[in-house]
């Protein structure tokens, strides 16, 4: 069982993954229905042939066919306990067969050929990684923030950029905290980087711009700046839940 105490701070050795290791595709969604059928279809053209992928969807009670759409693109559909991107990315890991976990929000869309380039990173003895950051709207700002995910320091580590991560690895560092609604992500990288080498990919996951156009572009990244700063200064997670809830328009928290 997954559990978030984190491990002591000292790098470790990594038992080696082969370039053809089992790789899990876990996706946490909630009333994902209008995205989920072109991602799993994309996934699935790119795994194609490779019987070491499974894709898992950790569903967190959605209510408009997510499950059943995911299900028709052959994905292994886990009803989660709980709802959260922490907790049902957790359970997902649970169910999931790879030695190799790889973390990818519903609607992010990795490059073509990214299971070559998680799998190579691994065998180079990468504990976990990510790659850089697109997005499908030309908008400047976007394109701004981006081009800062190329840079490699933790204040631009986005669960949007998608993560892959040794499984022993993370189990040893006890997966996600739960108890994180916001900034989960940026708080396992830093636990992860601080065990074993990090890789920052060169090329990027392309992400759905659409809460950003619903929005505001400059008003959501203000909003999201804000949290972010909160959050490091120590504000409560119940407190940054209700911000969100009351600032971000198509919130899914």
């Amino acid at each position: 069982m997954l559990h978030s105490t984190p491990a002591p701070a000292c790098h470790v050795a990594t038992p080696h993954i082969g370039v053809q290791a089992g790789v899990s595709i876990i996706i946490p969604t909630y009333n994902e229905a209008e995205i989920i059928g072109e991602l799993l279809k994309w996934l699935g053209q790119q795994a194609a042939h490779d019987e070491a992928v499974d894709i898992v969807v950790a569903d967190g009670g959605s209510t408009d066919g997510t499950r059943a759409l995911a299900r028709q693109y052959g994905a292994t559909v886990l009803r989660c306990p709980r709802k959260g991107r922490a907790a049902q990315l957790n359970h997902g890991a649970q169910h999931s067969s790879g030695r190799l976990l790889y973390f990818l929000h519903a609607d992010s869309f990795p490059p073509p050929g990214f299971l070559i380039e998680l799998r190579q990173a691994a065998a180079q003895g990468y504990g976990s990684g990510c790659f850089r950051l697109a997005f499908d709207h030309p908008h400047w700002f976007l394109r701004f923030s981006a081009w800062c995910t190329r840079l490699p320091i933790l204040l631009v580590r986005f669960g949007d950029q998608s993560l892959f991560v040794r499984r022993e690895l993370f189990e040893q560092v006890g997966g996600f905290r739960e108890e994180l609604h916001l900034m989960e992500d940026q708080e396992l990288v830093q636990r992860l980087q601080a065990q074993a080498p990090f890789r920052l990919l060169p090329r990027a996951v392309t992400t759905s711009a659409r809460k950003y156009l619903a929005n505001g572009v400059f008003r959501l990244q203000g909003v999201f700046t804000g949290l972010a700063v909160l959050y490091w200064l120590g504000l409560p997670q119940a407190q940054l839940l209700r911000l969100y809830r009351r600032l971000v328009r198509q919130g899914k928290l």
